[in-house]
């Protein structure tokens, strides 16, 4: 049997499309036979309903995955203020522990065929005094899906994520562009741009271009992106 996969997909900023993407991966994932898992290891702003507290991103990461993780594995901290996590935490007195999540983590592996972990915000928001999403990526150490939303000053936010992907000693396995803006100007221009640099510079290759959408839809967004390529990442990775 092989052993399970997994994929942590970050972003350029907060707002650009992670849940989208990483919602169209499980949906893209569960279409090539595998059992697809969804983290959502800290999320910030939830909502009681029934007596049960929710997030809204982790919903529908939930809605799209084909294997249900209990819910303190799926979401290891969920924070009720919708604010940077360190300063929703610090508002409940808890600590975001890594070590905690890399151990929930290696549980949701025992469940699924492949485990997508969506961050929280941009690769360097800080979780403590001392660490930041990136050192998250890095104690899972996992391959990267950047997703890009294209807008004004998309390049150099994607340059600059990428470099301080590498700087870490980390894989980016594939980029995807959403079109969170519809009426950008020089769109294509600047996915080329980015697919030129980032192909060229971290041998990472442009797995999908998701088009504007209103309202969202993670299956019609799965259909933009090649899934069979980023398998293949993941699985050489795992060797």
């Amino acid at each position: 049997m092989n052993a399970p996969l997994s994929v942590f997909v970050t972003g350029t900023d907060t707002e650009i499309g992670k849940t989208l993407v990483s919602a169209a991966l499980l949906r893209g994932f569960t279409r090539e036979g595998l059992r697809a898992a969804a983290m959502k290891p800290i999320a910030a702003g939830a909502f009681e309903r029934n007596g049960v507290w929710h997030n809204e991103d982790a919903d529908q990461l939930d809605a799209a995955a084909s294997v249900l993780l209990p819910a303190a594995i799926r979401t290891p901290f969920l924070l009720r203020e919708p604010a940077a996590p360190h300063i929703a935490a610090a508002l409940e007195n808890v600590s975001l522990d890594i070590a905690h999540i890399v151990d929930c983590h290696a549980k949701a592996l025992t469940l699924a065929d492949v485990v997508v972990v969506e961050g929280v915000g941009g690769f360097r928001v800080p979780l403590t005094d001392a660490h930041d999403t990136a050192d998250l990526a890095l104690a899972l150490n996992l391959p990267l899906v950047l997703v890009v939303g294209m807008r004004l000053g998309c390049i150099s936010h994607a340059l600059l994520t990428a470099e301080a992907i590498a700087a870490r000693g980390l894989q980016l396995a594939g980029w995807v562009a959403n079109r969170v803006d519809p009426a950008m100007n020089f769109a294509d221009e600047n996915i080329a741009t980015i697919r030129d640099w980032l192909d060229r510079h971290y041998d990472a290759p442009l797995l999908g271009v998701v088009p504007h959408q209103n309202p969202t839809s993670p299956d019609d967004a799965a259909n933009h992106l090649d899934v069979a390529a980023l398998l293949h990442v993941l699985r050489e990775a795992r060797h």
